[in-house]
């Protein structure tokens, strides 16, 4: 009989995510486990030509952006601006928006979320679709994968569009048949 390896079930330091599809890396710096939920900090590596992700927010979550390299391109609330190395950037609870990179090299950027609440498995289940090609060509999985994640992560991620009530009601009607064709709101990288 074959030894099947045991799943690690909590994020660690220095554990780095790596995604394909849309050219992010992130390494773990401080854990919900090392901060006691207080705060998540990573560390986000934006490559060369990296995607701009969709654009969300977080109803009950701050998050703070300090770049150390090359130039971030955020849009908050609408507005967009370029951050460059030693700038740094507030994201207010429930503020829409994205950020991508925006230079010709590579971007790096601490970034902190506080509170920690399950960021780093959506992060985790996130890259780990991505990493088992799991995702379409802009990172994100398809209706029923969707619909399980959202309904699992709604204190930590939401979408802008489309609107809210619509959203609520088609995933109560798509994470029961997604759960059930065996979609899971938890994927940890391979």
């Amino acid at each position: 009989m074959t030894d099947i390896p045991k799943l690690r079930d909590v994020a660690t330091a220095g554990q780095i995510l790596r995604n394909p599809v849309t050219g992010q890396d992130l390494v773990f710096r401080r854990t919900t486990a090392d901060t006691g939920g207080e705060v998540l900090e990573v560390e986000s590596i934006w490559h060369k030509n990296a995607d701009e992700p969709v654009e969300h927010f977080h109803p009950s979550q701050e998050e703070q952006f300090e770049v150390t390299a090359g130039r971030l391109g955020a849009r908050v609330d609408g507005g967009d601006r370029v951050l460059s190395a030693g700038d740094t950037l507030t994201v207010p609870a429930g503020t829409p928006h994205a950020m991508w990179n925006a230079s010709d090299g590579e971007t790096r950027a601490i970034w902190e979320t506080r509170p920690a609440l399950k960021t780093e498995r959506f992060f985790e289940t996130a890259w780990g679709l991505a990493d088992a090609g799991e995702v379409g060509k802009n990172g994100v999985p398809g209706p029923l994968q969707l619909a399980v994640m959202m309904r699992e992560y709604d204190a930590e991620f939401r979408l802008t569009k489309p609107p809210r009530p619509l959203q609520v009601a088609v995933f109560a009607v798509l994470a029961p048949i997604g759960r059930l064709l065996g979609r899971r709101a938890y994927r940890p990288p391979s």
